[in-house]
């Protein structure tokens, strides 16, 4: 028979357990309220074959087009098994009215323009289509006409950097931050 000490110790771990899983739920959704922007920098010779199938689900096909997608724990994992294809961080609003307004197409491969938004959606202008992507009220998933992958250009004056080695290691794949907006800005 257990003994009223031994109860009083489950108590106290069940306790310390459904703290310690409350604090991990709140961490995950701090953490996945960041949109992140991921950018294929290297191309399709050579990748492994486990690989080129996770970048295939991320509909990273191709050399420099950009996916948006929340920064919650399967994309992360998906994210370290490509990091030496690609490089992610956080987008923020202006580069993201930047992004949709230049880059963005809708179905037909048609730009999106001001027109376009205020006929077909409750959105007035690109500043408040960026901002309710921002704040997770709107999911790309929701836009039917918007294509989910945007295709840039090489970045104007090249890398600064090598495309073979991490960011944090002057180079330019991985995770990157807000760095990701000025090599956005370039590629646009």
């Amino acid at each position: 028979m257990r003994d009223v000490s031994d109860l009083e110790s489950h108590r106290v771990i069940e306790t310390r357990m459904g703290l310690h899983i409350e604090a991990m739920e709140a961490e995950v959704k701090t953490m996945s309220d960041k949109l992140l922007a991921v950018i294929r920098i290297r191309g399709r010779v050579s990748v492994r074959n486990d690989i080129d199938y996770t970048l295939n689900l991320l509909r990273l096909n191709k050399k420099f087009h950009l996916i948006l997608i929340w920064n919650d724990p399967s994309y992360k994992g998906m994210l370290q098994k490509v990091k030496d294809y690609v490089t992610w961080g956080e987008i923020d609003k202006e580069t993201l009215e930047l992004l949709l307004k230049n880059r963005g197409r809708i179905v037909g491969n048609e730009k999106i323009s001001e027109d376009f938004l205020k006929e077909n959606t409750n959105f007035n202008s690109f500043s408040e289509l960026a901002d309710a992507l921002i704040s997770g009220k709107v999911k790309l998933k929701d836009i039917p006409w918007l294509k989910p992958v945007f295709r840039l250009h090489p970045p104007k004056g090249g890398f600064k950097h090598s495309t073979k080695r991490p960011f944090k290691d002057l180079g330019e794949l991985g995770y990157r931050g807000a760095e990701i907006n000025q090599l956005i800005e370039r590629m646009i």
